[in-house]
């Protein structure tokens, strides 16, 4: 049967229509995404709802059984590096007097001994750059240091910023005076810290934000929205116990990683849609905030 979308234009479409078009029953559907046989840009989903470039969804019967949403997931990796896929709620790194399992953890168990290059915040869900071997270690902290790792996220934040992209350039302290870290120009010891943002969707009082690290503080992302008046959604520490409880988890989302494989030369990019429970919120407000079509 010929197609009636013109050649060359992506097919957009809900994802769970796609895979009954596939011929999987609504059950068999729903099964396979929430054991994560289904995956939208390499990122396994259960998110039925969401819309997606058909050529960007891959369904494999075959493929070893995850939770979604709770495992840490290895979307690629070679002798030398590895890049994963962090739920929220899952440490970076091993953290004194807690025995929660984190990435460093579940890494090594799937390929060997770990090295820690960066970290994503306990609530920050996204894609995570590993170490194999100590010498990658410090290649990769080398390209962080050189600002030659393109970064990017996504937030949900309060609030509504300019359409247009706007950069925040400050000067980071561990404490700015109330005991968190944050800005404070002409202090001893200050860090330069940038970010790069866009405003991607205007969602009632909210705003789905991309932001890209020209620098790699930690907060980053979180301390410059929160500084600038909007704060992102569920972020307790910089926006306050009324910010928290906007949403279920901090609303933060690493979408993108490049990078030039500091041993090989191959050039890397690696993307992750925005994860299910946040795709869900966005939709949510989303809904609320759209009229009901009325009948021609």
């Amino acid at each position: 049967m010929a197609s009636d979308v013109p050649q060359g234009v992506p097919r957009i479409m809900r994802l769970i229509e796609h895979l009954k078009g596939l011929g999987l029953s609504n059950r068999q559907a729903r099964d396979a995404m929430a054991s994560g046989k289904v995956a939208v840009a390499g990122i396994p989903t259960r998110d039925g709802g969401r819309t997606v470039e058909v050529s960007k969804v891959t369904y494999r019967p075959n493929a070893p059984r995850v939770t979604v949403g709770r495992d840490l997931l290895i979307i690629w990796r070679d002798k030398h590096m590895a890049v994963v896929y962090k739920p929220s709620g899952m440490l970076s790194v091993p953290a004194p007097r807690r025995r929660e399992t984190n990435v460093l953890a579940e890494a090594g168990k799937a390929l060997g001994s770990c090295y820690a290059v960066h970290r994503l915040d306990e609530g920050t869900s996204g894609l995570m750059m590993v170490a194999r071997s100590e010498r990658c270690q410090m290649e990769i902290k080398s390209l962080l240091e050189a600002h030659r790792i393109e970064r990017r996220y996504l937030a949900l934040i309060k609030g509504k910023l300019p359409k247009t992209p706007w950069r925040i350039e400050s000067s980071f302290v561990r404490n700015r005076g109330d005991g968190k870290r944050g800005s404070m120009e002409d202090a001893e010891g200050g860090r330069r810290a940038c970010t790069h943002f866009q405003s991607l969707e205007r969602l009632g009082r909210y705003t789905l934000v991309g932001a890209q690290l020209e620098t790699g503080r930690t907060h980053q992302v979180r301390i410059h929205l929160a500084e600038a008046g909007c704060p992102v959604l569920g972020d307790r520490l910089y926006g306050g116990h009324s910010v928290a409880r906007l949403a279920p988890r901090l609303a933060l989302h690493a979408t993108l990683l490049a990078l030039r494989h500091p041993i090989t030369g191959e050039s890397l990019r690696f993307e992750a849609p925005l994860a299910d429970d946040l795709e869900t919120m966005r939709r949510e407000v989303l809904a609320r905030i759209t009229p009901p079509k009325r009948d021609a």
